[in-house]
């Protein structure tokens, strides 16, 4: 008899992704060895199923594993459910097994500051390991929560295209779960008796994820059926193709707008006036981040403010931007700097 089937679907789905690692390190590395992936885990369902799956497959695949935990240290007792999943981590025969405690800003809400600290933990840990690659557990609920949250936020197709697959510098992080629902993974933790631990955030109404969670997704099935979940993921993937596509486009107009070279924030009015508005505004959100206003808290209304400098001028004052950036017209020229 075969594996129950949740932990059949949640081994397939990891095989597939060390496979592409190790085919990626082929590719590139021009040392010969045996790449490392580091599974980052919480000690959630989520990420405990994709341990216990990634400690069966990668023996198989040819792929050395190991562990990082990220100690946010927002509630009390963190430091010892860290040392626990180090623990059982290494007991499953990762190695290196580390946790990490980061100090959590203010920038952007509570969610976007951890969510900020836990990737710069992530990433420094991957740097010092020599890793290929970082697993994470995001489930198909998860995807249809972020383009929930996307959508309310209006900040377009880049924000209703949710997480990638493979995302991060050289494809540093990779999303195993993506097209599998989070009642798998903790189905395959109960079956194989894995003790899991629920993050009393993702239960706090305090937190706008949570409520998408508990109070919306919950309320969109009720009065549209089941199948919300899915759509929502479906959404995500149409909306990254589109999305790419357009940031190709950007990327060349982006370059054609530049009054100068040297002055990457002062862009020439005309030449944006001509560009089709999808891809003029892409052009304005790169610009106001690359001058420091922060991307979460970048919505929607700012950069219609900003579009409005072009296409409705009226004498316009300077536009107030997040992260002390502003945006004012000059002498023909959009110019978005530090307030």
């Amino acid at each position: 008899m075969g594996p129950h089937p949740a932990v059949a679907a949640i081994r397939l789905a990891v095989r597939r992704v060390l496979h592409d690692i190790l085919n990626d390190h082929r590719a590139r590395s021009t040392v010969p060895g045996t790449p490392l992936a580091l599974v980052a885990c919480s000690g959630g369902a989520d990420s405990m199923a994709l341990a216990s799956a990634v400690a069966f497959e990668a023996p198989r695949v040819g792929v050395r594993v190991g562990g990082v935990t990220v100690d946010h240290g927002l509630q009390a007792g963190s430091a010892e459910r860290s040392l626990d999943v180090t623990a059982r981590l290494a007991a499953l025969g990762f190695d290196p097994v580390e946790s990490v405690t980061v100090a959590v800003g203010r920038e952007g809400g509570p969610e976007a500051a951890a969510r900020d600290a836990r990737y710069a933990a992530l990433d420094a840990a991957a740097e010092r390991h020599g890793a290929a690659a970082v697993l994470l557990g995001h489930t198909r609920d998860d995807q249809a929560e972020t383009v929930l949250l996307g959508l309310a936020r209006g900040s377009g197709t880049r924000s209703l295209s949710g997480m990638a697959a493979v995302s991060g510098p050289h494809g540093r992080y990779r999303r195993p779960f993506l097209a599998v629902d989070r009642q798998t993974t903790r189905r395959a933790c109960m079956v194989q008796s894995l003790p899991v631990w629920d993050d009393p955030h993702n239960a706090d109404p305090a937190y706008t994820r949570s409520r998408v969670r508990h109070e919306a997704l919950p309320m969109l099935e009720k009065a549209l059926g089941k199948g919300v979940v899915d759509a929502l993921a479906r959404t995500a993937q149409l909306s990254r193709d589109d999305a790419d596509a357009l940031d190709a486009w950007t990327d060349e107009a982006e370059r054609s707008v530049r009054a100068d070279p040297a002055l990457p924030c002062e862009l020439d009015i005309p030449r944006l006036r001509t560009l089709p508005p999808a891809v003029r505004r892409r052009v304005l959100r790169r610009t106001a981040i690359a001058a420091g206003a922060p991307a979460g808290s970048l919505f929607a209304r700012h950069i219609e403010e900003m579009d409005r400098l072009i296409t409705a001028w009226r004498g316009q004052r300077a536009i107030n931007l997040p992260g002390r950036v502003e945006a004012l017209r000059r002498n023909g020229r959009l110019v978005v700097r530090q307030s």
